[in-house]
């Protein structure tokens, strides 16, 4: 697979491929102190989703043009940049790049940082439209009007030129295709041809596109690769954009879940994130967000009105409008409604946990019960253990968090309070409203604040 990704077929020979992604753009219709490609959808932002269909149309060898603020924010995330100090426009951004990458042979792709829903099949297919004979292959959509996109000027033979559309005629702004911005160059065609740009324009701009005028007129070939569908080469430039492209992301993550045997009732109102395990047969109601690194068992049910992140789920697990996060979970276990967990917790099998009960950092055995009103911190509590409605493990004492150890087949009882550090040993019991401060032997029974032993001494029985 490695091998495979490695390189392209162009003309007939392996070649290698790499990619310049312009990015400094300043985004200022975004209103937001936050670069434009770094705004998220689906819980990755614009940028990592064209960078990882990159990755997997088979380019590693990626050069991201920044200006100098998210260059700072991209050099902490280990991505290679380039800075634009002036904007120039996108043939000025190209040359900027090149300049920084040493010359080979090979294809160079050029994408936008700001068009998250290319998917890979494009950047392959761009990549395999560029043959001997064509020096660039550039993607183009049917794209609904009024468009801001560059429009693609044909003649019988193919590709003529590339008009911006601040510098179109009427007439020219009545085409339908539409350049998307996705080109595949042979490199040194490139390199010869970007320096001839010139910025004649409306806007005193470098434009990448006068590359295609450029080629014609030295004899080489530009063909055009069509995109099936325009949404899928869509740019972002304001959040009601980013709203939009992130709807169609999230359609397409349902469906590929929906295809591996998972029901989504309403994808329109389930929100995943990528890089999701989800077993088949698990249905997912409406209301729903999984994101980070979620893995969850087969036939499960997760929701309504459910979140979770960073979880691990066995199989045939419920949620039902609660929050699981940073937790694990085995098998059959049942969480909710209205219940949290979060903070490291781990559940064997057969755990229940009901309506308003939180659990932070909490190691519950099999078949522990804790079905009402509760908040269980820092504990352990053994198998078979039911813990009563109202009960708090006080697990702080303004300086330390300290633990509570309860044991197998103890039952807690309504509204118990377990300051810790304090256990509880096998098979004890709690009266309601006991205020545990010092620790139960196994099998004792104790009630009262301070909770004092009621059980039967030997003598007495």
């Amino acid at each position: 697979m490695a091998a495979a990704r490695a390189a392209v077929r162009v003309g007939g020979r392996g070649v290698s491929a790499r990619a310049i992604v312009l990015a400094a753009g300043k985004g200022t219709r975004m209103k937001s102190a936050r670069p434009k490609v770094l705004h998220e959808l689906c819980g990755r932002s614009m940028l990592w989703w064209v960078l990882e269909a990159l990755r997997e149309a088979g380019i590693d060898d990626v050069v991201v043009v920044a200006n100098p603020e998210l260059e700072t924010l991209l050099l902490a995330l280990g991505v290679r940049t380039v800075v634009q100090h002036e904007q120039l426009g996108t043939g000025h951004a190209v040359r900027i790049a090149l300049d920084a990458l040493p010359p080979q042979d090979g294809t160079l792709v050029v994408a936008y940082g700001d068009m998250p829903l290319v998917e890979p099949g494009i950047f392959r297919e761009v990549q395999g439209a560029l043959d001997g004979e064509a020096a660039l292959a550039l993607v183009t959509a049917r794209m609904p009007l009024p468009s801001s996109f560059g429009r693609v000027v044909r003649t019988a033979e193919g590709v003529e030129r590339i008009v911006e559309a601040k510098d179109c005629t009427p007439a020219q702004l009545a085409i339908e295709e539409m350049n998307a911005g996705i080109y595949a160059y042979d490199e040194r065609a490139l390199r010869e041809t970007i320096v001839r740009v010139g910025n004649g324009n409306a806007q005193g701009e470098y434009y990448l596109t006068d590359t295609v005028e450029l080629l014609l007129a030295a004899g080489r070939r530009v063909r055009p690769v069509l995109a099936a569908d325009h949404r899928s080469v869509l740019g972002v430039n304001d959040r009601v954009e980013l709203a939009n492209a992130a709807a169609i992301m999230n359609r397409r993550l349902c469906e590929e879940h929906m295809r591996a045997g998972v029901t989504i009732v309403d994808p329109a109102t389930t929100y995943l994130e990528p890089g999701l395990m989800i077993g088949a047969d698990t249905v997912i109601l409406p209301g729903t967000t999984i994101g980070g690194t979620t893995t969850i068992g087969a036939g499960s049910r997760i929701g309504p009105r459910s979140r979770l992140a960073d979880a691990t789920l066995g199989e045939h697990v419920q949620i039902n409008e609660s929050v699981v996060v940073d937790s694990r979970l085995g098998d059959r276990c049942k969480i909710g409604p209205y219940a949290h967990l979060r903070g490291g917790c781990v559940f064997a099998d057969d755990v229940t946990i009901g309506d308003y009960v939180e659990c932070k950092n909490a190691t519950l055995a099999a078949r522990v019960k804790a079905m009402h009103l509760t908040y269980l911190g820092d504990c352990s509590v053994g198998p078979d253990t039911n813990i009563g409605a109202g009960t708090i493990t006080c697990n702080y004492d303004g300086v330390n968090k300290n633990r509570t150890e309860i044991a197998a087949n103890v039952f807690i009882g309504t509204n118990t309070l377990l300051v810790a550090p304090v256990t509880v040993g096998e098979g004890a019991m709690t009266g309601a409203g006991t205020v545990v401060i010092r620790d139960v032997p196994p099998h004792d029974r104790v009630v009262g604040n301070p909770a004092r032993s009621i059980a039967k001494k030997p003598a007495e029985t």
